[in-house]
């Protein structure tokens, strides 16, 4: 099958499952198109006794699409920067600390935790890994995602502060979980840490992590000029559309966190170029354009979650460990976040209830999946990639339609 015809089987699979949504569920875009997605894949299982060429078809469509390579190489750095361009900047600064911390001890802190947990529980259910196999289950499901994220707290009245906390932290914590899951992957075929170099590691993460901010803001700065030189905005969409594609390439060429170069770009040009001077003329163009790419994008992404259900290995005994993972998950997100309130507290005032808040916003997405499927084989593969597509499913579905009655519930 060509490309053209899986791009547009999945485009009408899209737009299909969209439209169910807004007749039928009438639930948050992502999470709607995400449970039809599952709930057609899991029909098709079914039918496949009696129609087993259905199963077929469905596995090589979603078989074709290298899902890490989609949202990783390409998805990614159009959501990220998306989300980026709406972000108020001044509302941003504001929270500095508490997304620094967030998003990188943060994310250091629940990978320890969930790995060291998640060990501890398959050992006392006897069906053990390997230490380094769980920490690096840890370090791909501790980011929180901005695609899931973003979406639903912008319809919950939730208090400006901890929305931004929370939306900061999700939209720079991939870039270092990224670098941690990668660090661990460099081990995990040993079996052991032994061998670590702490003084590369630390390279490792200034290159990455200050790279990406480095290049995202020489990336940036860039693009604002050339657009404050013009005022036309076909030109403009074109030249913000080739700054993310050819920028997020550059980034992964010269080594530097493409998802964090994105990040600070799109808070430049979104409060720089289109906030500060006040580009009437072309500022509602560019914007709707990044927002129907961020609901396209996002739309893709979701429905191929929920595709890729007839390719992963489940068994009775996965499922089992999927849902204790899922509390283990959530146990260890709320430890490490509590954790860093206590420290923090002297000096930086926290909203109230802050950690249950952001224990329940954190919700896990696609890039947990896209981290788990680059997995080698020999790594755990069967049992760490159904184990994450089940938690991810748990934080999308159960935390995210639960996310404003939660809120509400913790605000009074």
């Amino acid at each position: 099958m060509d490309l053209f015809t899986i791009i547009s089987i999945l485009m009408v699979l899209v737009s299909l499952f969209a439209y169910l949504n807004s007749r039928i569920l009438k639930l948050q875009t992502t999470i709607g198109t995400m449970i039809i997605s599952i709930l057609f894949s899991i029909g098709i299982l079914g039918l496949s006794k009696l129609f087993p060429d259905l199963i077929k078809f469905e596995k090589n469509i979603v078989g074709t699409i290298d899902f890490k390579k989609l949202l990783m190489e390409g998805l990614l750095s159009f959501m990220l920067f998306a989300g980026a361009i709406h972000v108020n900047f001044n509302e941003l600064k504001s929270q500095k600390w508490k997304i620094v911390a967030f998003s990188s001890l943060g994310v250091l802190i629940s990978t320890a935790l969930v790995g060291g947990i998640f060990f501890w529980v398959l050992e006392r259910i006897g069906m053990p890994l390997p230490l380094i196999h769980c920490l690096l289950f840890g370090a791909l499901i501790s980011p929180t995602d901005p695609i899931s994220v973003m979406g639903i707290l912008k319809k919950i009245g939730i208090k400006k502060s901890m929305e931004t906390t929370i939306v900061g932290e999700s939209l720079f914590n991939d870039g270092v979980g990224v670098v941690v899951f990668l660090t661990l992957l460099q081990f995990a075929s040993t079996g052991n840490l032994d061998g670590v170099d702490p003084l590369g590691i630390a390279e490792n993460f200034l290159i990455e992590i200050g790279g990406g901010l480095l290049f995202g803001y020489v990336l940036g700065r860039v693009t604002h000029r050339a657009i404050s030189k013009i005022s036309s905005y076909e030109t403009e969409v074109l030249i913000t559309l080739g700054m993310v594609m050819g920028g997020y390439a550059l980034a992964g060429k010269i080594g530097v966190s493409g998802p964090i170069s994105m990040v600070v770009a799109g808070l430049i040009l979104g409060n720089k170029t289109y906030r500060q001077e006040k580009k009437e003329n072309t500022v509602d163009y560019v914007d709707k354009f990044w927002e129907l790419i961020d609901i396209l994008s996002n739309a893709i992404l979701f429905v191929l979650i929920g595709l890729e259900i007839v390719l992963i290995p489940f068994t009775r005994q996965l499922i089992i460990v999927g849902v204790l993972a899922a509390f283990v998950v959530l146990l260890s997100r709320f430890l490490s976040v509590g954790a860093l309130v206590v420290l923090m507290k002297k000096w930086i005032p926290f909203d109230a209830k802050t950690s249950l808040i952001m224990t329940w916003g954190g919700l896990r997405g696609g890039i947990s999946i896209a981290m788990a499927l680059s997995l080698p084989k020999e790594v755990s593969w069967d049992y760490i990639v159904p184990v994450t597509y089940l938690v991810v499913i748990f934080s999308i579905i159960i935390q995210g339609l639960t996310l404003e009655k939660v809120i509400v519930r913790l605000t009074k």
